[in-house]
């Protein structure tokens, strides 16, 4: 089995080729469409600015790379970055994202009078029944680092929930396809079982 990582310019790949190396994965670290889509499982990460790396999405044919991997049923995770592109739109700089879940990915609001971004470890509590948190106690705690949240049309999509001023959609998932807001290849043990999780993932 091959892990495809996708490489658009939007930093996080060491972490995740070090965590996933440490799984005993084989990885494909690629900005080929062909590549992307010859492997078994894909994951989006990212940090950065949401308009850049759509731009560079588009740019490379990757975005429709990852819609096409998703459509075949094979399992997909977005982190960080990539769990606010997998929305329709952000409202950093207006960015028209990948429309694979229907929603909208938020700025934290300054009038909660908490730092943003919000940066450092907070807990998780899954809301749905999901094998990505297989193993994985209710309110353990993940790395993040962000200024924006996904906010997800349909409830259905929302798989966690994190407390930061707000309650917000900390994992949101359809089908085959997961992203998290947290950055579970720097979030120790607990975002080691969690990528675990993935690679035994069955969509």
């Amino acid at each position: 089995m091959t892990v495809g990582v996708v490489d658009y310019e939007a930093g996080n790949l060491k972490s995740v080729e070090t965590a996933l190396l440490a799984l005993g994965a084989r990885i494909t670290i690629s900005a080929s469409p062909d590549e992307l889509l010859s492997t078994d499982r894909l994951i989006f990460p990212g940090v950065g600015d949401a308009a850049a790396a759509t731009a560079v999405l588009r740019a490379r044919g990757l975005d429709d790379a990852i819609r096409s991997f998703v459509a075949t049923g094979r399992p997909v995770l977005g982190i960080c970055l990539g769990s606010q592109i997998v929305l329709d739109a952000s409202e950093e700089n207006e960015a028209t994202c990948l429309g694979l879940i229907s929603g909208t990915a938020r700025r934290f609001l300054a009038d909660l009078r908490l730092k943003v971004p919000h940066m450092g470890w907070n807990q998780i509590v899954p809301v749905a029944r999901h094998p990505l948190f297989e193993g994985i106690p209710s309110g353990a705690s993940f790395y993040f680092v962000h200024s924006y949240y996904p906010s997800p049309d349909d409830p259905a999509t929302v798989l966690a929930e994190t407390d930061y001023g707000i309650r917000f959609a900390s994992a949101i998932g359809r089908d085959n396809l997961t992203a998290v807001q947290f950055h579970p290849e720097k979030s120790g043990p607990h975002g080691l079982r969690m990528l675990r999780n993935f690679l035994d993932y069955r969509g």
